[in-house]
Order: structure tokens, then C-alpha cells, then sequence
């Protein structure tokens, strides 16, 4: 048992049966047992004191009433000394039968005549007086038993016990209160054989049945008193099964209310294991959910309300640490886009400006003038071409540290749109159609950085238009702002990937399908400048514009047109 409970840890439920079971079973049983032993001792006593009380009361009675008897038997004797003549005495005599109903016979005869009094003796119904008179002859009074029990059992005729008068010599029943016969013989058989004068004694064989007896010499009759079965269950029996009744009350109040407890106590203690073994597998969202009642302890309220707040602190350090891990791995992957853009996008100008520089450096030839023309001019172009790539890369940690903040004056579009125009690379010699050159409306920007967002989107529209196609520049007023849209006729571009044209290092053509030089960064880098200048810019692409870039820039404050 000893190693099974060291192999083994318990539960609460098990556990709190077993200290109930050592706590409250085993010391309320005991005490039970121990209350009803106590109760039995007492019990068994009050009976045998009643039984002996009882018998006392019996025997007083009797005594009283043989006292009483011989009184007036003296009385009588007394009176008929006073008459002269038989006949009042007759009289006398007959007048005290109907008046007395005890006296069955009330006589007076001579000391030879006593034994037509046999008869009485030995009926158990009667009981026989005598008085000796003065001149020699007996009064002889013969009385109704059932008179005398009367007379005998009033203060004691409720009582449930058996009672039983005997005479002294041979033990016949003279009268008795709720006689039984096997009861009566069995008394009766147990009486000891010699028998104590005047004195009240407990005898018997059944420990919860007390029988007393008492024995008198004067009159001679022996009293019985026997505890019935019915006054031992009613006493000793029943106080036994209310003892019993109670402790099983208790017991099955103690089980409910601790079942009760324990249930709730249980219910919340799984919450607490099911909430650790969720945050084990990494759920942080879950919260423990307890049964609160006045079963439910404060310590379990307050573990489970620490606990909740403590989930909810890790679950934001969770996602604060998810938030940085996702910006480390957006920072790793722009690291090693920026090394993959700089190693393929600055190697074909780099290679451009070291092979013409040493192809003019040679000495072993001889170089005409329009081809070092050509040549430094092609060194010129890598290197502005270089010198917007370092720009773009350089403005990227001001545009997402919002570090960008621009000295806002009134611009004129128009020629922010003709120089843009200018210092396009226009290689293919793409038509650029400028309706902005008639536009004479101010908008609110820093000149260079807003040059710099024309030249890259004229650029990319250039770059990408199908064909022949031309760019066309264009402008109108919406909302109290200025609208500038550059288009290119192009393949409609999904939604999806339209959404993405503004992240670093994407391009409307992937690395597979590349067919034109850039770093990806144009379209990041002109949504940063605009939205630093207060602008807006939106991307679309359908079937009516191909590929099409609003830009929306504030107008000066006398410039707002309101409707």
C-alpha cells in the first residue's frame, strides 16, 4: 500500500475522500459508538431504577392499604363493642358492605368457624382479614381482589411494565397490571431461591429487561416488576437508532456538502491544468474561466485572475516579440535584397565606367576625338545613373524612419513637370505627351524631392509602355486638390499584384521575366516623398488607361477652390 501511494500521487478528489474518511468517518464513528454505549449505560440504568421505583411504590400502596384495612377492621371492632344486641350489629355490619364495595364479607363468628373461610383463602380473587374481639369471637372481612388492585395499581396503572402480586407461602398470583403468562412464569421461575425481607432486588437473564422483586412480611406477598420488551425499544432501541439515524445524517450532509465543494473545486483546478497545458503548446490566447460561488476559495479566484494577467502580459510579449521577429526577418530580407541590387544593378555601370575610363587611359592607341566624346559621355550617364540609384537607396531609412520632413512652398507644376521631362533617360526615344505645360496652378511640395518623383515615374513609364505607345501627362482639379496622372499603355495588372508596387525591391516584371534594368525601390521610394509632401498617390491599371499613377498634391491655401 505504502509503495502504491509513493508510486502513485493522488488526486484532490482522492485525497480529500481519504481525509474526510480519517478526519470525519472514523472520529464520528467512534464517537457514535462510544455516545451510544453511553446513552445504552444510562438508559439501562433508568430502567433499573424505574423498575425499583416501581417496586416501591407497589409495596407502599399495598402497605398503605393493609394499614388501612386493619384500621378499620380496629375501628369496627370498636363500634360493635357499643350495641347490646346482635341484630344492630347485623345492622352495623351490612350497612358497611353497601357501603364500602371491597367487602365481599364482613362477618363475626366464633374461632371454631374459620374454616368455612377455607374457601377464600385458597380463591386468588379474595383476600381474608381477621380481628380478634373482646369477647373472643373474630371479625372476619373478606375483599375483592379486583378492589384491591384498584386500590393498589392507581398511581401506576399507564405504566407498560407487568406487575405482579404473589403471595408469600406458595407463590399464587394475587393480582397483576398487564399480565402475560409466559412472561409471568418466566419471572417467576427466575426468582432466587432465597429470598430478601423487605428489601428491593434486581434479578434476571436479559441485560435490557430488569426484573425487581420485593418481599414483605407484613402482609405476606412477594411483588414482581418486569421490564417489557416494549419500554427496552422504546428506550434503549430507539435513542440507539436516533444515535445511528443521526451520524448517517451527518455523514451523507458531510459527503453532499464536501462533494459539493470538491466538484467546484475540482472543475476550477482542471480550468487551471487545461489553461498551463494550452500555453504549453504555445497558445496564449487562453484564459482560465472559473465557477465562482461561495464554494469557490480566494486563493483559486486569485490564482486564476494572476494568472490571466500574466497570460495577457506574455501573449502581448509574444506578439510585440512576433512583431520584431517579422521586422528583423522584413530587415534581413531587405539587407540581402539591397546586396542582390547593388551586386546586379551596380555592376553594369560600374563595368560601363571601368572599361571606357581604360579604354581612354591606353596609350598603345590612338583615339579620335568623337569617340572620347562618346566615351565620356557614356561614363557621364553611368555615373548620374549610379549617382539616382545611391539617392534612392540613401532616402530609404528617412522614408521608414518618417525622418522626411520638407520645407512646403508654393511650386509651379508646370516646370517641375518640364525639367522632370528633361532629365528623363529616354533611350528609346518614347513620346512623352506633356498636357501639364499648360497647367498654371501652384501646388504646395519641396521642387526637388517633387522632380525627383516625376523623374521616376515618367521613367517607369517609359520603361515599361508596349511598343510605340505614348506617355501622357495630364492633370485636373478634384477636391481642393491637384491631380497629376502619368499613363502608359501596358498589360492590366492584377489586383493583387497592384497592391505590392509600392514595397521595397518589387517590380511589375519578376526576376524570371525581367527585361528591364532597376532596383525595385522607384515606386517605395516616390510613395514616401509624396506622402511627406501631404500627398497622395494611387496606382491603376484597366483596359481604358493600361497602367496609370495619380498623384495628389495640396494647393496653397489661396489656391483652394471651394465649391
Amino acid at each position: 500500500m505504502v509503495q502504491f501511494f509513493s508510486k502513485r500521487r493522488l488526486k484532490i478528489a482522492e485525497q480529500i475522500i481519504i481525509v474526510i474518511f480519517f478526519a470525519v468517518i472514523i472520529p464520528m464513528t467512534v464517537s457514535g459508538f462510544i455516545i451510544n454505549n453511553i446513552n445504552q449505560q444510562s438508559n439501562r440504568s433508568q430502567l433499573k431504577e424505574a423498575a425499583v421505583v416501581i417496586t416501591n411504590i407497589v409495596s407502599e400502596e399495598i402497605g398503605i392499604f393493609e394499614s388501612s384495612i386493619n384500621n378499620e377492621l380496629t375501628q369496627i371492632s370498636e363500634t360493635i363493642e357499643y350495641y347490646n344486641s346482635p341484630e344492630k350489629t347485623k345492622d352495623y355490619l351490612d350497612k358497611i358492605i353497601n357501603d364500602m364495595s371491597f367487602y365481599t364479607v364482613l362477618d363475626i363468628i366464633k374461632p371454631t368457624e374459620m374454616s368455612k373461610f377455607d374457601k377464600y383463602k385458597k380463591d386468588v380473587n379474595y383476600a381474608v382479614y381477621t380481628k380478634e374481639l373482646a369477647d373472643g369471637n373474630i371479625l372476619v372481612a373478606v375483599l375483592d381482589i379486583n378492589d384491591l388492585k384498584e386500590k393498589i395499581f392507581k398511581t401506576i396503572n399507564q405504566n407498560q411494565r407487568q406487575i405482579y402480586v404473589l403471595s408469600g407461602d406458595d407463590k399464587h398470583l394475587i393480582a397483576s397490571i398487564n399480565y402475560e403468562d409466559d412472561i409471568f412464569k418466566s419471572s417467576v421461575q427466575q426468582l432466587p431461591d432465597k429470598l430478601q425481607t423487605d428489601e428491593t432486588v434486581l434479578y434476571g437473564n436479559i441485560k435490557n429487561q430488569p426484573i425487581a422483586y420485593h418481599k414483605k412480611s407484613s402482609p405476606n406477598v412477594i411483588i414482581l416488576v418486569n421490564t417489557s420488551e416494549d419500554i427496552t425499544k422504546r428506550l434503549i432501541d430507539y435513542s440507539r437508532d436516533k444515535i445511528i439515524l443521526s451520524i448517517l445524517l451527518t455523514v451523507l450532509v458531510v459527503f453532499f456538502v464536501v462533494g459539493l465543494y470538491t466538484s467546484y473545486l475540482y472543475t476550477n483546478i482542471r480550468q487551471l491544468f487545461k489553461a498551463i497545458i494550452a500555453i504549453s503548446k504555445g497558445n496564449y490566447r487562453r484564459r482560465i474561466r472559473l465557477l465562482t460561488n461561495i464554494f469557490t476559495p480566494f486563493e483559486i479566484v486569485f490564482l486564476g485572475n494572476e494568472f490571466n494577467r500574466m497570460i495577457s502580459q506574455i501573449h502581448k510579449s509574444y506578439i510585440q516579440l512576433n512583431k520584431k521577429n517579422k521586422e528583423l526577418k522584413q530587415l534581413n530580407e531587405f539587407r540581402s535584397n539591397m546586396i542582390d541590387t547593388i551586386s546586379h544593378e551596380f555592376r553594369t555601370p560600374l563595368t560601363s565606367i571601368q572599361g571606357y575610363t581604360s579604354r581612354l587611359l591606353r596609350q598603345d592607341i590612338e583615339i579620335d576625338e568623337e569617340t572620347k566624346q562618346k566615351s565620356l559621355k557614356i561614363i557621364k550617364n553611368q555615373s548620374e545613373r549610379l549617382s539616382r540609384m545611391v539617392e534612392d537607396i540613401l532616402v530609404i531609412p528617412d522614408i521608414e524612419g518618417t525622418k522626411l520632413n520638407f520645407d512646403l512652398v508654393p511650386v509651379s507644376i508646370c516646370s517641375v513637370i518640364e525639367n522632370a521631362v528633361t532629365l528623363v533617360k529616354n533611350n528609346q526615344n518614347k513620346e512623352i505627351i506633356n498636357n501639364v505645360v499648360s497647367c498654371d496652378i501652384d501646388v504646395m511640395a519641396d521642387k526637388d524631392r517633387l522632380e525627383q518623383v516625376f523623374v521616376n515615374l515618367i521613367e517607369n513609364a517609359v520603361k515599361y509602355a508596349k511598343g510605340d505607345s505614348p506617355i501622357i501627362l495630364d492633370y485636373e482639379l478634384r477636391e481642393n486638390r491637384l491631380v497629376l496622372s502619368v499613363k502608359n499603355d501596358y498589360d492590366i495588372i492584377p489586383r493583387e499584384k497592384l497592391k505590392t508596387l509600392f514595397d521595397k525591391f518589387v517590380r511589375i516584371d519578376d526576376s524570371t521575366t525581367r527585361t528591364t534594368r532597376g532596383t525595385g525601390l522607384g515606386l517605395y521610394i516616390v510613395k514616401g516623398l509624396v506622402e511627406a509632401m501631404n500627398g497622395e498617390i494611387r496606382l491603376y491599371s484597366n483596359e481604358e488607361c493600361g497602367f496609370c499613377v495619380k498623384v495628389y498634391l495640396q494647393l496653397p491655401v489661396e489656391e483652394k477652390v471651394y465649391e
